[in-house]
């Protein structure tokens, strides 16, 4: 997957359906002068429908079409025949992605599972045609109700990566390298910071044919909650994870300070990441000898560990066994445990913009829409119906 084609936030407008408006209409036919009413009901409008795709990996085929349509209820006819409904719109989306209104940055709904189906917004119901009106003391109503308005918005979409295990640590801790070791995912690799500049997964084959997924982000700085460096755009993948791998150098001056400094930038971001389950691997072993690692893990924290080294493979099946045991598949379901248990918070819409070009883009096309609609919007009241 290439650098431009990893978009995991993308902001679209959508609208649903008007419903069809009811039918005034009086029965005529030969030897049948009064017939009465029989208008019929206007179809409901389509609904816009969010779908989980597994086979979505990212939010691209949403940048370039950012205005989603659902059809109009047709009005109904004579005879009482019911307009047509209109046809809802569904659009595809990658299991993990988060919807929150674009104005007030509220969260509106969460895709985590393949097949499930989200309403986004819901269709004008139809009116009633003047059939429905008729009665003993009103035998030809000539009046009938239009349909609902539709409902319209812009939304913000953010994607965040459903992986067993993420892995956490500061600018060339060797992140990129141990994914590529342990799986077949190919990340971009060099020595100089920030070389992974999108998530990346890998798929972590163990033992018996039994596997977990594995999601290296971009390196972590300190401020990184307050937006330094890459700043928040990654951060949020973590939230998915089961599992949080932290990966610190063995040369690193201080790793027990290190240490700290990641999980409290993890916990300033999201305070609910302090629950999650942590492993700790010390990387590039291969240049440290035995004695230096016991003295180094005399001052770490009390959490599992392994010295690793990725170039020479060493600790690497330890590693792999330490992190199915803290997974634990057979006590509990990890997507489901996230699902359970991840609360959703608003978005910060103060911190979060899109590119100047695609702001303005944006509200021209809703001023445009807005225009288009302003003389067809219809007052209704809900007891009328």
């Amino acid at each position: 997957m290439t650098e431009s084609n990893f978009v995991d936030y993308v902001k679209i407008f959508c609208r649903s359906g008007k419903g069809g408006s009811g039918s005034v209409h009086f029965h005529r036919a030969k030897y049948l002068p009064k017939g009465g009413p029989d208008g019929g009901d206007g179809g409901d409008g389509g609904n816009i429908i969010l779908r989980g795709n597994r086979n979505c990996r990212t939010l691209l085929h949403l940048r370039y079409q950012r205005h989603f349509f659902a059809e109009n209820g047709h009005s109904g006819s004579r005879n009482q025949s019911s307009g047509k409904k209109g046809e809802s719109k569904i659009i595809e989306v990658p299991c993990g992605t988060v919807v929150y209104d674009a104005d007030t940055g509220e969260f509106l709904c969460d895709i985590s599972e393949h097949g499930q189906e989200v309403i986004l917004l819901k269709g004008g119901r139809g009116g009633q045609g003047n059939a429905r009106f008729k009665s003993a003391t009103n035998q030809t109503p000539r009046y009938a109700q239009p349909g609902e308005p539709s409902e319209e918005r812009w939304v913000i979409m953010e994607l965040k990566l459903l992986a067993d295990v993420g892995l956490v640590g500061f600018p060339n801790a060797g992140k990129s390298t141990l994914l590529s070791v342990v799986s077949a995912a190919k990340p971009k690799i060099a020595d100089y910071p920030f070389t992974t500049l999108e998530p990346n997964l890998g798929m972590v084959e163990y033992r018996d044919g039994k596997s977990f997924v594995m999601a290296d982000i971009p390196g972590i700085i300190e401020g990184a909650s307050k937006g330094k460096g890459l700043g928040l755009r990654f951060l949020r993948h973590i939230e998915r994870n089961a599992l949080l791998l932290f990966v610190i150098p063995a040369d690193a001056e201080d790793i027990r300070k290190e240490y700290d400094t990641l999980v409290n930038e993890l916990i300033q971001y999201n305070p609910q990441l302090a629950d999650k389950r942590r492993v700790l691997a010390i990387s590039k072993s291969d240049i440290v000898d035995e004695e230096k690692m016991k003295k180094i893990a005399q001052d770490l924290p009390d959490i599992p560990y392994v010295f690793i080294s990725s170039i020479t493979r060493f600790g690497i099946d330890k590693l792999k066994d330490i992190l199915w045991e803290t997974l634990d598949f057979e006590d509990f379901d990890p997507h489901v445990l996230l699902k359970d248990t991840l609360v959703h918070r608003n978005l910060d819409i103060t911190s979060t913009s899109l590119d100047e070009a695609e702001d303005t883009a944006n509200n021209e096309n809703e001023n445009d829409s807005n225009d288009n609609d302003s003389g067809n919007t219809i007052n209704y009241y809900e007891e009328d119906f």
